[in-house]
């Protein structure tokens, strides 16, 4: 349980006391160097219990605990008051601007033989039949048309204007 005990150095808390007065850090990371200075053992006779320290700075114990453990696995006190960096990058959307393009001509073209108008299903199977993309749900197709305010079904006056015109780009 002694590994779990932190002392700070002198440089290490004027820093976390001076981040804390300042005011211009999120909520959070303030509320974060606030309990890591009251668990802070050095220097002092006596230290307040954790549950004192939660009733004061407002977390649950889970949550104290959690960032005594950030800390001490911090290489420092800056890194441990700064947002790690994220390793992964995001997922790629599946529709871009192109693929975005080419539902809305499809959209605006002629229905399959058999069919009247075209549907979210049916659009989302072309789509993925013309190798637009590997695979696409009826709801993101749904999304697209939103967006530009197109439905699929009925064909307006304006949504045929705003057609002809995509489909002279």
């Amino acid at each position: 349980m002694e590994n779990n005990v932190i002392m700070l150095n002198e440089t290490d808390r004027k820093h976390l006391e001076k981040y804390v007065s300042c005011g211009v850090h999120s909520a959070r990371l303030i509320r974060r160097a606030r309990v890591i200075l009251a668990l802070d053992r050095s220097n002092k006779k006596e230290h307040l219990r954790i549950t004192r320290i939660c009733e004061q700075a407002g977390i649950s114990r889970r949550a104290l605990y959690d960032v005594r453990n950030d800390f001490l696995r911090a290489k420092s006190v800056e890194s441990f008051l700064t947002r790690k960096k994220r390793e992964a990058p995001p997922i790629e959307p599946k529709i871009t601007g192109d693929v975005e393009a080419r539902i809305i001509a499809l959209a605006c073209s002629e229905p399959p033989e058999g069919y009247a108008r075209w549907s979210l299903h049916l659009l989302a199977n072309k789509a993925v039949e013309l190798n637009y993309v590997d695979s696409l749900s009826h709801m993101s197709i749904k999304r697209v048309l939103k967006k530009r305010n197109i439905s699929p079904g009925c064909m307006g006056e304006q949504q045929r204007v705003f057609c002809a015109a995509t489909s002279l780009i």
